[in-house]
Order: C-alpha cells, then structure tokens, then sequence
C-alpha cells in the first residue's frame, strides 16, 4: 500500500509516464512513511472523449495536460502528512515531467488495514494473519 491510479490524456511518451510514477513513489517514500518496494502504481491513458474534467473547477485553470492521481492507503496518517504528500507530488511532478501544479488532481482514499491482501490470499496487516 498505497494503490496508485494515474490517468491522463492518450500519446504521452514511457519515459514521461515513467517520470509521473517515480515523482509519486519519491513522494510518498519522503512524506507518507511508505517502505521501500511498496510500489503498486498504474497509468491509464484516455482518449478525449473517455477524460473529462472542469477546466476551471474552484478557480484552477487546467490544460490538457491534466493528470488525475488516485491513491487508495490505509487510514492511519494525519491530515498533515496528507498535506504534505499533496506538496511533495506536485514540486516532483513540476520538476519532471514537468507539470503544472494546476493541472495536477490529486485524490486520496482510505481504507482499513484489512481491506489489503498483497498475496497468498493473506490480509497482511491484520495480526493474526500475518
């Protein structure tokens, strides 16, 4: 854990959404107290017709570039480590690939410890399966 989904539009290079996913993973590893080789992360990548977002939602101006990032975690982190993984994606994703902070959504869901099973059909993080 985390889970992380990113989506954005179809046609951007490998080695761009490569840089998008490391950005995240250097993210969460300095913010969130996420250990090293717990990485799970997808790209998605839609065409104009399947990618709909507001381009001025609460005054942002996004572009085309926008890039939703969903990450499924379990609830155990304050609301300031929250925001400080919110800070850290996008100073990371504006240095490379270089993407503005604007067009960066971010989006986090919590759930319990119980709800993960990395393997072996074993709740890991509930102590008395582990």
């Amino acid at each position: 854990m985390p889970l992380v989904r990113v989506s954005l539009r179809q046609g951007k290079p490998a080695a761009y959404r490569k840089a998008i996913l490391d950005g995240i993973y250097d993210a969460m590893r300095s913010t969130f107290d996420v250990p090293e080789d717990d990485r799970f992360m997808v790209v998605s990548q839609h065409d104009e017709a399947d990618f709909s977002y507001s381009r001025n939602y609460l005054g942002i101006a996004r572009s085309d570039e926008f890039v939703l990032i969903q990450l499924t975690v379990s609830n155990t982190r304050p609301r300031e480590k929250k925001k400080a993984l919110y800070r850290a994606i996008v100073e990371n994703l504006a240095k490379n690939p270089g993407i503005r902070g604007e067009d960066v959504f971010i989006n986090l869901v919590e759930v319990l410890p119980e709800n993960w099973s990395f393997g072996n059909g074993i709740a890991q993080y509930v102590a008395d399966q582990v």
